[in-house]
């Protein structure tokens, strides 16, 4: 016990410390995109300060990995350097016990990267999306109050109003038009009112037309077709913002039903997390070690670039899964056996045991 709690006091004050910073760095990166669209009147300043820490939660599923991995680099190389690995191996510590101490940490961390990985992100993407549509649907309206024709939030439908009244949600004096080029159609309605889409995600828009008539006029000239209403509700689809939330924001357990290959390079990356945190923290073990008088930064360009190359062959991977050009099995386990068999290399070698 006495080892364990040396050894994770001196990997965790780094940790603290690089996590810390790196967290602050991504904040001030997202706080000068959120803030920058909310000075733009796109949306209010509490969205935008949600939206930031939304953005943050996710990321953590990267930076805590990230963090213990230099953090542990950091901790075991200044032992070597001061000779205290020196002290522990004469006391009869053995390299097998350092691994145990650092995978009872990792263990840990990777526990809390695995519940924000299967639980928060897709929550936190499920929130965003929501809390984007609504900023986006408010911004729309004040939009389509200038008198000039919009596209309605990215659809095929084009829409002007004469007036608004902000605190109903209503569009005053309407006229919607598309074309329906595979029937040979127009479609045109006129109302006195309208009420304001709702935009949420994975759903269709909607509005809702008040007083007026609905032409469909036939580009052929052969029949057109006037329809009055005193309410009509008209769903505008967005395929595209549907498509990005069902595969994010949906639930882990959906996704592990999935064929789909998208859903499952998402559902194997959200379930992974946790060994990619393990392995990693383990491969800086004997990356960190280093006699008295070397140098400290051939270890660290060493070790840089072997955790540049794992994501990287993990990202490769999850593109290869979602092309269809990598099956389910073996997927993204492919990197994780590649860092196994890496991580037994490295402890393995005769010229890592020397001292």
């Amino acid at each position: 016990m006495i080892i364990d709690r040396h050894l994770s006091w001196e990997i965790l004050r780094p940790f603290a410390t690089g996590l810390g910073l790196l967290v602050m760095i991504f904040i001030g990166f997202s706080a000068a995109k959120q803030l920058s669209i909310a000075a733009q009147g796109q949306m209010d300043m509490v969205t935008a300060f949600m939206l930031i820490g939304l953005n943050t939660l996710i990321t953590l599923e990267i930076l805590l990995p990230s963090a213990l991995f230099f953090s542990v680099l950091a901790a075991i190389g200044r032992l070597y350097r001061d000779s205290e690995m020196n002290a522990f191996y004469a006391a009869g510590v053995s390299r097998a016990r350092i691994l145990e101490a650092v995978f009872k940490l990792a263990l840990a961390v990777a526990l809390i990267t695995g519940f924000i990985s299967v639980q928060g992100r897709p929550w936190a993407f499920r929130t965003s999306y929501a809390l984007e549509s609504q900023a986006e649907a408010k911004f729309d309206l004040k939009k389509m109050a200038t008198g000039e024709f919009v596209n309605m939030s990215g659809s095929d439908y084009i829409f002007i109003a004469k007036g608004i009244d902000l605190e109903q949600g209503l569009h005053q004096g309407v006229f919607l038009q598309k074309d329906h080029n595979d029937i040979g159609r127009s479609e045109i309605i006129v109302a006195e009112s309208a009420a304001l889409p709702s935009l949420n995600p994975g759903q269709a828009m909607q509005a809702e037309f008040y007083n007026g008539y609905n032409y469909m006029l036939d580009n052929r000239g052969n029949q057109d077709i006037t329809l009055e209403f005193k309410q009509m509700t008209v769903r505008l689809p967005n395929e595209e913002a549907q498509e990005r939330y069902r595969r994010k924001a949906e639930t882990t357990i959906n996704l592990a039903m999935s064929q789909d290959p998208k859903d499952v390079a998402e559902y194997q990356w959200r379930i992974t997390t946790p060994l990619a945190t393990v392995l990693l923290a383990l491969i800086a073990v004997p990356l960190a070690r280093s006699a008295p008088r070397e140098s400290r930064s051939r270890n660290f360009f060493i070790a840089l670039g072997v955790y540049i190359a794992l994501f990287s062959m993990t990202s490769v991977l999850r593109t290869w899964i979602e092309q269809e050009k990598l099956g389910a099995l073996p997927g993204l386990w492919t990197a994780y056996v590649i860092e196994a068999m890496l991580l037994v290399v490295l402890v393995s070698q005769p010229w890592l045991k020397r001292r």
